[in-house]
């Protein structure tokens, strides 16, 4: 069965992100000192003695007020406590019972799942009973007393926790899920290409540049697999951001790229592709991440027959890293051609993870060979090419024994890779060529020993 859920609610600027990044031992979460840095919910898994949960950090509440993202946020705060079993409720020890809190104390009695009370910011044990003593008016139950920064009571509140988990909550075995981030500048439509994929407003969407702050992670189950998607902030220039919520925000995107199984790149079909999209091209490359190439906006544009290969071809010149990599056009307001999507990311990431054996390896260095030989140096040495073997995956990667690494140039290198591509396919995913300079003779034993290996297992 699932993981129980647990919602973590309260005001703004009470410590909700601090308690979830100790709750769930952690950094993920954005912390500053700067109310509404949370604005979407996002997902953590957490463990106490031989209990595993999911954690949702929410924005802070406050009602009666419209101003630019309130709404959003209390709309992903009732998302969230409809998917959770417990509300963990947070307030400020330190500031006291506010108006508030008795606010969001009464709205939760409209839900159905069970509530747990922690009063945070109770940095001394010995005066963190009598600070906890006022909140008892809230009628949520007894309040704990902790520090999100200290770590203090924390253990005593998480006992409590697992407690009011039922058996039918308790988690069996789960794969683990594929890790797909969705990268792209600030208002590319990223937050609107997750909600059209998960068929709900899981994201705040909005023109304001920067909405979207931290990384969202989201899970669901397409062709028969486990996704966990990760909506990521918008990725601006370096020198144009200053330090506060979006260095972190960016910060945490290209964390995201470093841990997911494959990136999307969302480039707008209005402004082709930036500078900035080139940089983020290289550094899915450079981590070796799978990669799908999606333009959205594609109903904004105006189209003809021959539109859509020219575009793609105007495209695919200023995106050479990933001139490897599939592209999809899409739009996140008509949901055209989302379902491939998922279709064409499974593909990359079997091809990501896919190994191949030695001798079917040599067979097509054997044939690339045959159509073009190796160049031959100024000294009139030529490069000699003995054997190669894959040895990794996620991203592939071979290595070439050869008789001089420097007498490969660029040209040919890049030759080879295109010969293993077109032999093996692997499209979809970076490669990786190592080349060793070795005697032929030693080169030799090694594949003979190399062979007696895959044989015996």
């Amino acid at each position: 069965m699932a993981r129980p859920i647990v919602a973590i609610i309260g005001r703004p600027n009470v410590g909700k992100s601090t308690l979830v990044n100790r709750l769930c031992r952690s950094r993920e979460a954005i912390v500053h000192d700067q109310p509404g840095m949370t604005r979407d919910r996002n997902y953590q898994n957490g463990f106490w003695r031989d209990r595993e949960f999911k954690v949702i950090d929410t924005g802070g509440l406050v009602f009666d007020d419209e101003t630019e993202f309130l709404p959003e946020i209390r709309e992903q705060v009732n998302i969230a406590l409809s998917e959770a079993s417990i509300a963990l409720v947070i307030v400020d020890g330190q500031q006291g019972l506010t108006a508030a809190d008795e606010e969001i104390a009464d709205w939760l009695r409209h839900f159905q799942c069970e509530t747990l009370l922690a009063v945070n910011k109770c940095e001394s044990p010995e005066l963190g009973l009598a600070m906890t003593g006022e909140f008892w008016r809230l009628g949520l139950g007894e309040p704990f007393p902790v520090s999100a920064i200290h770590g203090s009571g924390t253990g005593d509140l998480l006992d409590q926790l697992v407690s009011l988990f039922s058996p039918k909550d308790l988690d069996e075995e789960e794969l683990e899920p594929i890790q797909l981030a969705i990268i792209g500048r600030p208002n590319v439509g990223k937050s609107s290409l997750l909600n059209a994929i998960c068929g709900q407003k899981r994201a705040i969407v909005s023109s304001v540049r920067g909405t979207t702050r931290d990384t969202i992670d989201t899970f669901i189950t397409r062709e028969d697999k486990t996704w966990k998607l990760i909506d990521t902030a918008g990725i601006r220039r370096r020198k144009s951001v200053n330090y506060g919520p979006e260095y972190f925000g960016i910060n945490r995107s290209f964390k995201a790229i470093e841990r997911s199984d494959i990136c999307v790149l969302v480039i707008d079909a209005l402004d082709g592709v930036t500078e900035q999209d080139q940089r983020l091209a290289g550094r899915i490359e450079e981590e070796g991440r799978a990669c799908l190439v999606v333009v959205n906006k594609w109903d904004a544009v105006e189209k003809d027959t021959y539109t859509m290969p020219k575009m793609e071809k105007e495209l695919r010149s200023k995106l050479y890293f990933l001139d490897w990599a599939q592209m999809l056009f899409t739009s996140a307001i008509t949901h055209q051609r989302i379902d491939n999507i998922f279709r064409f990311a499974s593909l990359a990431v079997v091809q990501h993870r896919r190994r191949v054996t030695t001798s079917v390896v040599n067979e097509v260095i054997a044939e690339a060979l045959s159509w073009r030989t190796p160049p031959t140096s100024r000294g009139g040495r030529q490069g000699r090419l003995y054997y190669a073997t894959q040895v990794a995956s996620s991203p592939p990667s071979f290595t070439l024994f050869v008789n001089e690494p420097k007498l490969f140039g660029d040209s040919y290198r890049r030759y080879l890779e295109r010969q293993i591509r077109e032999g093996l396919g692997f499209e979809g995913t970076p490669l990786r060529l190592f080349w060793r300079g070795k005697q032929q003779r030693d080169a030799e034993k090694e594949l003979r020993r190399h062979q007696e290996n895959i044989s015996n297992k």
